[in-house]
């Protein structure tokens, strides 16, 4: 198995409650962090802006996370992110947070491949050739 990737944060004030736990909610948006952090080490992008005027992007369409501990303003999360599942139009990535090397939460997040086009119409399409040659690399960039 592949190393996984793995992004690194602080946690901020703002993503706490008064006791300085983060907010359950804020571990998506970790999520969501590591995952745009993992595609730009591919070379990739959330979203992606096709010659013909569309745009391909990657709506999520199932989100799961699974809270073992808590963590607490200013600590540092090490966030390991793998693909789970690449299939020919959707993408499934594991996240594991760390504290100090703990895990504290597992989560995951299913997304599908999609071209936008005028009025907001999108439609589920094949993950892109060079999409698969980035995301079938054997090692993080």
């Amino acid at each position: 198995m592949a190393a996984p990737f793995v992004y690194r944060r602080r946690v901020q004030f703002a993503e706490t409650d008064l006791a300085g736990i983060v907010h359950f909610s804020n571990f998506y948006k970790f999520m969501e962090e590591a995952e745009h952090a993992f595609l730009r080490s591919k070379g990739l992008g959330i979203k992606e802006d096709q010659p013909d005027g569309t745009v391909l992007g990657w709506p999520r369409v199932r989100g799961t996370c699974s809270f073992e501990q808590p963590a607490y303003y200013e600590d540092e999360l090490d966030i390991e992110v793998r693909i789970d599942r690449l299939g020919v139009k959707s993408l499934t990535l594991s996240f594991t947070i760390l504290r100090d090397g703990i895990r504290i939460a597992v989560g995951e997040l299913k997304t599908v491949c999609c071209r936008f086009g005028a009025a907001g119409k999108f439609e589920s399409v094949e993950i892109p050739p060079h999409w698969l040659d980035k995301l079938q690399e054997s090692e993080p960039a």
